[in-house]
């Protein structure tokens, strides 16, 4: 019995938290100012975990020490530093000290704001920094809080277009005869983000009925509107449904823009739901000088940015804006009994977890306000527009450099590059392309990333790390020269 009592696990105690937490913030502090002294991209081999931790968990308890020793000498060898200065590929996902604070604090509450009563401060932050981003952005009175649209915090960019898929899916549903799901159809580019393809398998839209419209160099790979109009005239001549389009702002590869006005016309003169995933590039459209790349956004009917990329907070934080909110709570609520209460039944407060696939749901806005307050806007408009500098820059070197081409034209912070073909030899230039992506990010010194587009191998740098300066961009640039340097002269 004494053993027994000896080995019950007693939580931590406030003192023990000060201790640890202090600790904690000691150790990510060093992370940080010792952070551009790891390799970029992690050099380790498949399977190198396995090698240095034991089977089984321990029986007993370790000290922190302990553990803190196995961070160092076994987890962060293994790690990709995200937040390195040197870190070019994919987009940016931002890390700030006031998005870690929030999140910090958030996991410290440990509340779950499902719906209102379970924490009316979660809810109704959450309503109020959506707005305070509405607008910055200058979005249409129709995305704010005060009348029947609002915002909502996700996890990502692709639970945000399953979320508006499902509302858009179940509207139409009702519209027409409910067994007529084979009969829907949506349209995207073949530049949109495959998560749409995803959340269209999980929605059951069929597979044939998934229109990816192919985009090229003629209009720097956006979707054409007369294209669209042409698929979406087949189809109901054919007697389907058109009912959803995925526009975007900011494409992973390449950064296109897709013509929200003109698309949006389209789509609203054929009762289609119009979402637009912003996901990168919306958070530049904060400065007045890029807001123009979200006009004709009054057309759509659901907009999306991911505050984790390129917003200094926190993964996980993507920002969903609808313009009716009761097309999600009529496909997502539920209503048990064991979560009814007075102020939900009278429709007096706004419940997130008919806004959502989950039920449970972390203080998330908690991170976005701490930014916005911490930081400023004027400050958080500066951090973008100094990432697009250096991009030009870098836009800059490449264009001197006649072993280099730029293959599509920068809008944002994103770079698309390659080494020029030999002789007009594609397949060899593909090679040399991928064979100079693999020697850059196994020096250790960057990373970068690619994509294809037009059958063309294309080499991404993208800048928007929140530690990175105009000498890591110089840096990355010789790195990427030298190197190929050497594989020309092979």
């Amino acid at each position: 019995m004494g053993n027994e009592s000896r080995n019950v696990l007693k939580p931590m105690d406030s003192e023990q938290l000060r201790e640890y937490g202090h600790r904690l913030i000691d150790f990510i502090a060093d992370y940080y100012k010792t952070i551009e002294s790891f390799p970029v991209l992690s050099q380790v081999q498949p399977g190198y975990l396995h090698k240095l931790l034991p089977d089984i968990a321990p029986d007993h308890p370790e000290t922190m020490d302990q553990v803190l020793d196995d961070v160092r000498a076994k987890i962060l060898p293994g790690v990709t530093h995200w937040q390195s200065p040197s870190f070019f590929a994919y987009y940016p996902a931002n890390s700030s000290v006031a998005g870690f604070l929030g999140e910090m604090l958030s996991a410290g509450l440990g509340i779950m704001g499902f719906s209102w009563i379970t924490s009316p401060a979660a809810t109704e932050l959450e309503m109020i920094v959506l707005d305070w981003l509405a607008k910055l952005l200058n979005l249409p009175e129709q995305f704010l809080s005060k009348g029947n649209g609002g915002g909502v915090i996700q996890g990502s960019s692709s639970e945000a277009i399953l979320v508006v898929l499902i509302a858009a899916r179940n509207k139409v549903l009702r519209n027409v005869r409910q067994n007529a799901l084979e009969k829907l159809v949506v349209y995207s580019s073949d530049q949109t983000h495959s998560a749409f393809q995803k959340t269209c398998q999980i929605v059951g839209i069929h597979p044939e009925n998934c229109r990816v419209l192919e985009t090229d160099a003629s209009t720097n790979y956006a979707l054409r509107p007369g294209l669209l109009q042409e698929a979406v005239s087949q189809d109901l001549e054919a007697g389907l449904i058109p009912f959803f389009l995925c526009a975007t702002v900011g494409t992973t590869s390449s950064a296109a823009t897709d013509p929200l006005a003109e698309l949006g016309k389209i789509a609203n003169s054929n009762d289609m739901w119009f979402h637009v995933d912003a996901a990168y590039a919306e958070s530049a459209c904060i400065c007045p000088e890029y807001r123009q790349y979200i006009d004709g956004v009054e057309t759509t009917d659901s907009f999306s940015m991911s505050a984790h990329k390129w917003f200094l907070t926190n993964f996980d934080c993507s920002l969903l804006w609808v313009k009716d909110q009761d097309s999600l709570t009529e496909a997502l609520s539920t209503n048990p009994e064991y979560l009814k209460n007075k102020a939900s039944q009278a429709n007096l407060v706004v419940d997130f977890k008919d806004w959502q696939i989950p039920l449970g749901r972390s203080f998330r806005s908690l991170k976005l306000w701490m930014v916005l307050r911490l930081y400023g806007s004027e400050a958080l408009k500066n951090y973008i527009r100094n990432h697009i500098k250096l991009a030009k820059d870098f836009e800059q070197l490449v264009s001197e450099d006649p072993n280099f081409e730029i293959v599509t034209p920068r809008i944002f912070s994103l770079v698309c590059f390659r080494l020029v073909p030999a002789k007009n030899d594609e397949k060899k230039c593909n090679n040399r392309n991928r064979k100079l992506l693999d020697a850059v990010n196994s020096s250790g010194k960057l990373f970068i990333s690619h994509t294809a587009l037009s059958g063309k191998i294309v080499l991404r740098c993208a800048i928007g790390a929140p530690l990175t300066e105009e000498k890591h961009v110089k840096e990355a640039w010789k790195v990427i020269q030298d190197e190929a340097s050497f594989l020309l002269h092979k």
